[in-house]
């Protein structure tokens, strides 16, 4: 999957935050709820659902208005760890797969996770009800009865899940930093998008995030050509979308060749599925199998063609076909006309208050005992206004998993889990992007204004004066004062935490304010008669303004810094934080920024083609220059270049150097300036079974959410 804007200040793809306000209706009793949970019940319905649960019992109690009750604390019961399962059967030829996946270098090696265990104990929930109209109950308990798995086909064959069979019931709630700005897999950018989405669709393949390998999806078999270049994939018998309709190979091709490759669909998804100009062929040889034809040998074709999410043609064709595509699944539609085929689906949402996933009664796995997955009824994701009340929440128990942690509540949380409350997990460095970008735009807009200042655009547009920000940037001192010194800088698209390919001989900028003086000088640029301000040679004083997203402390203190740090070189940085649906606008749409400070991370997988969304010059998220018709300077056409030949071989050291010289280029003209990469970590009740901690994807804990249970 194409890296997407993090939104959370955690992370590498493009995820988009958000901080949308939250209703708060009066309680006079909140039982340890606050506010972001509250904005569940409805004016109408001030109710608070004071849920204490033991392992054998619970007892719910619905207050009015008026009414008093103690608040309930929260102690959980002990971690088991989870013996080994024999894999899922029906692999076909996923040895084939398998081996030509590793061979392409399509799978990254990462940090091993680290858990600590916490001891046993009583379990109080503090929980939500809704009364008509509000959320049904949060609890571990289910307030509905939905209908038996039995009473809905399974495919031929199933996936069988390698977990510990579970049991099923009960309500997980993970706090979100903002709405959804999409259900659509294909035209989502953003993390808060994805944060559901992902629980929603599922590709022909799919990925084991822990394991980093790919598994049968959607499809049970694949085979590949001698030449490499042509793809067979079989889809499971009696697969259903969950709405019941059949899956087959027609959704597959539509999804493809009506969608993706469509060019009157704006997606970031068609970046990585071009080379040389061409797209992918893709064809139906009969209901369950489809054939791809690639234009070279395309080396992560089963972690990235394989993975990405297939749409159901019979609900979505005349969205293409009216060429309103885009605003398809959007958050307007009604949750049953938003059709998927993941573990999950759509089952209410409210701006700015919550998103309800209910469990997809067709979805095809299964566990080794034959119950159906996913374990729990419904995923509850509340919006929260920032990481700092996610993690009190989780802290006082009003949420079950935290997935963005920050490292300076480390002592924190490590102190938790030291005293049995929840399980910290620490799987290591993380693999996103934190970086700064110039506005390097030479267009105009449709009145014939320049996106950019001209004056602007002649600074931009010199790598000396990109080299100056970034020897004027104290990396350490933003690793010290916002992560409490936990993670490293950071010089290029890849991090330590990616063992495959990270290149340790990459450009670094130590913080030399001398030697940024020294570049501008080189340039024209300097103080000039006694002033403290830089002005250029035309006198032009050097001045900009810094956006990034609000609602985002770690993002607010790191702009801080690094304007303080370029104005002590006397450039005038006017730092100003903007919501985030209006930074990503000014970032894809108008073009109307100067500097932006961007997180990006991957989504899924770790590959280089996970980066041709950004790197490629004819990319969405390119976002220097966003989709360039050509490239716009030799360096930019140098990395096309690059991006497509270490794509289109199996030969694992000519993808390296490949890639090790557009790790180079980007050092030397730094159009991206990467700042910091902090250490990650995640915590989750400790009576959650089938946690397996992963560090790829940002979703350390919640990565295979349709195998966690409650245990009882």
């Amino acid at each position: 999957m194409p890296r997407s804007f993090i939104s959370k200040n955690k992370s590498a793809v493009k995820f988009r935050f958000f901080n949308k306000p939250i209703g708060s209706p009066k309680v006079l009793d909140r039982g340890g709820c606050d506010a972001a949970l509250e904005c569940c019940c409805s004016s109408a319905d001030k109710f608070v659902l004071k849920e204490r649960m033991s392992f054998k019992s619970g007892v719910a109690l619905c207050l009015p208005p008026h009414s008093k009750t103690q608040a309930q604390s929260r102690d959980h019961g002990p971690d088991q760890s989870e013996p080994p399962h024999p894999p899922s059967p029906g692999y076909g030829a996923a040895g084939v797969g398998s081996y030509a996946i590793r061979n392409a270098g399509a799978v990254a090696k990462v940090q091993g996770p680290k858990v600590f265990s916490k001891r046993k104990g009583t379990f109080y929930a503090v929980l939500l009800l809704m009364a008509a109209g509000c959320l049904a109950g949060c609890g571990r308990q289910s307030a509905s009865s939905p209908k038996p798995a039995a009473n809905y086909p399974l495919p031929d064959p199933p996936v069988v899940a390698n977990c510990q069979p579970g049991i099923r019931g009960g309500k997980f709630i993970i706090s979100e930093i903002g709405d959804p700005k999409t259900f659509n897999p294909i035209t989502q950018n953003e993390q808060s998008s994805y944060e559901i989405i992902r629980f929603m669709f599922w590709g022909l393949l799919n990925f084991d995030q822990q394991n980093q390998t790919v598994e049968p999806g959607l499809a049970d078999f694949w085979t590949n050509s001698p030449d490499g270049k042509t793809w067979t994939l079989r889809l499971r018998k009696n697969l259903r979308w969950s709405d019941g309709a059949p899956l087959t190979a027609d959704d597959v091709v539509f999804t493809w060749n009506d969608v993706i490759f469509n060019p009157a669909i704006n997606n970031v998804t068609r970046d990585m599925f071009i080379i040389n100009g061409k797209p992918f062929k893709v064809s139906k040889v009969d209901d369950l199998t489809v054939q791809v034809e690639t234009p070279e040998v395309y080396a992560p074709f089963l972690s990235e063609f394989g993975t990405t999410k297939i749409l159901p043609k019979h609900i979505l064709e005349k969205s293409v076909a009216d060429g309103a595509f885009e605003s398809a699944y959007s958050v307007n539609w009604k949750p049953a006309d938003i059709v998927g085929s993941g573990p999950y689906c759509l089952k209410e949402y409210k701006a700015a208050q919550y998103t309800i996933l209910e469990r997809n009664p067709y979805f095809l796995e299964v566990d080794t005992n034959g119950t159906r997955l996913p374990y729990f009824d419904d995923l509850i994701f509340p919006v929260v206004p920032d990481f700092d009340a996610m993690s009190l929440r989780f802290l006082s128990g009003e949420g079950d998993v935290d997935e963005w942690i920050y490292p300076y509540a480390y002592d924190t949380f490590k102190s938790g889990a030291d005293q049995g409350k929840f399980n910290f997990l620490d799987p290591g460095v993380g693999l996103e992007m934190r970086f700064l970008c110039f506005n390097q735009n030479t267009n105009m807009d449709q009145n014939g204004k320049p996106y950019v200042d001209p004056v602007k655009l002649q600074w931009f547009r010199n790598a000396k004066f990109r080299q100056a920000v970034s020897c004027g940037i104290n990396r350490q001192a933003i690793l010290q004062s916002v992560y409490s010194g936990r993670g490293l800088p950071e010089f290029g698209p890849e991090t330590p935490g990616d063992k495959q390919w990270y290149d340790p001989n990459t450009r670094t900028y130590p913080y030399d304010p001398q030697m940024a003086l020294e570049l501008l000088k080189e340039i024209g640029i300097e103080r000039r008669n006694g002033d403290t301000f830089l002005t250029d040679a035309g006198g032009h004083r050097i001045e900009f303004v810094l956006n990034t997203n609000t609602g985002n402390s770690s993002k607010e203190k790191t702009g801080v810094l690094i304007a303080a740090d370029l104005q002590k070189l006397g450039m005038k940085v006017i730092f100003q934080p903007i919501e985030f649906n209006t930074l990503m606008s000014r970032l894809d749409d108008t073009f109307n920024y100067d500097c932006a400070l961007i997180t990006m991370g991957p989504q899924q997988v770790a590959d280089p083609c996970d980066n041709m969304n950004i790197l490629q010059s004819s990319g969405y998220t390119h976002e220097w220059f966003p989709r360039e018709k050509t490239p716009s300077t030799p360096w930019e056409a140098r990395i096309d270049y690059l991006m497509d030949a270490q794509s289109e071989t199996l030969d694992m050291a000519e993808r390296v150097k490949d890639y090790d010289e557009v790790q180079k280029i980007l050092a030397e003209q730094q159009p991206m300036i990467f700042l910091v990469i902090p250490d990650l970590y995640a915590a989750i009740r400790s009576d959650v079974g089938n946690v397996r901690p992963a560090a790829l994807g940002g979703n350390i804990a919640t990565w295979n959410a349709e195998e966690l249970y409650y245990k009882k």
